[in-house]
């Protein structure tokens, strides 16, 4: 995360954040699910704000908390937000935060976990299906298009036949939560490359192939 540092600052107090990226990290509300997989993009988002250097507030127009910055001197400005709904109503405060900042769904990126590849792997895309998850599908209801940006964070498939649903709501294991900081990293470094040099490059960079 060192370059991280020094792409993001603060932004300046009263700036304007039209041409800005909104970077949504999925998740639940509440200390019980904070640990859990399904909660790793909110993980990673809580890691870009410390870059950042800002905190989370709550804003004024929507059910969310956000914390507005820029990467890298006069670069890209970006806002980053978690709902403080549950998974499955994402989409309102995405739609409604897109709209207060005039963000198309093109300079949309939704960080989120993801069953259908390995723990510790990361994917990148844009459009295409929501694989089932709940988070994404509301999302693409709201926004009325499927054409956003995803950063798929892995965390792999449930042993033997535990439920999905019980799997996703666990914490990671203990193997798993030994590599997480790695992940998390690795998933917010995928995310400033994506705004910084194109989606094709970071695909390239991250997993070798479009997908």
């Amino acid at each position: 995360m060192n370059f991280l540092k020094n792409l993001l600052q603060r932004r300046g107090k009263g700036e304007d954040m039209s041409d800005a990226w909104l970077i949504v990290g999925l998740g639940n509300p509440g200390p019980e699910y904070e640990k859990t997989r399904h909660n790793i993009g909110q993980m990673v988002l809580d890691e870009l704000a410390k870059e950042v250097g800002g905190s989370f507030k709550k804003h004024s127009k929507a059910s969310a908390v956000v914390v507005e910055g820029r990467l890298g001197f006069g670069g890209p400005k970006v806002v980053l937000m978690k709902s403080l709904g549950y998974m499955n109503t994402s989409g309102g405060p995405v739609s409604a935060i897109a709209k207060f900042y005039d963000i198309d769904p093109d300079h949309i990126i939704v960080v989120h976990d993801e069953l259908d590849i390995p723990f510790d792997t990361i994917k990148l895309k844009i459009g295409g299906g929501e694989g089932g998850h709940n988070g994404l599908r509301d999302i693409t209801k709201a926004l009325g298009t499927k054409d956003y940006y995803r950063v798929r964070t892995g965390i792999g498939r449930p042993p033997g036949r535990m439920d999905t649903a019980d799997f996703v709501l666990k914490p990671f294991s203990s193997t798993e939560a030994k590599a997480l900081p790695f992940l998390i990293s690795n998933a917010a470094d995928a995310t400033v490359m994506l705004i910084k040099e194109g989606l094709q490059a970071t695909q390239q960079r991250y997993h070798g192939a479009a997908s």
